[in-house]
């Protein structure tokens, strides 16, 4: 679970890239996921676009997408969203998060 620290940070790396999957008229399709999980495998970090013609809720979907597919709902904001799921293999780790503060 990120914390507010890390989420806001995460933010701000999401708001240097554009999206990368777009989601139009057929809503949350196979190759859509996959293509978002492949996405998240490579970069950790994903933005995503919901297109004009859907009707789909970027928070819902969002939430969804990160259940699915075990990652971290970082920030949905009119119709982009952003996911962040940290790479399996400790050599493939691309962004360090700040700590977390210890109790």
């Amino acid at each position: 679970m990120l914390t507010g620290k890390q989420r806001s940070y995460l933010k701000g790396l999401a708001q240097k890239i554009e999206p990368t999957v777009y989601i139009g008229k057929a809503d949350l399709t196979e190759n859509i996921i996959r293509s978002i999980d492949e996405n998240l495998t490579a970069n950790e970090l994903v933005k995503g676009q919901i297109q004009e013609g859907s009707l789909l809720d970027p928070t819902e979907v969002c939430s969804e997408l990160a259940e699915m597919l075990h990652a971290e709902f970082v920030a949905a904001i009119g119709r982009r969203f952003v996911l962040y799921r940290r790479a399996r293999n400790p050599k493939n780790v691309k962004i360090e998060l700040p700590k977390a503060p210890r109790k």
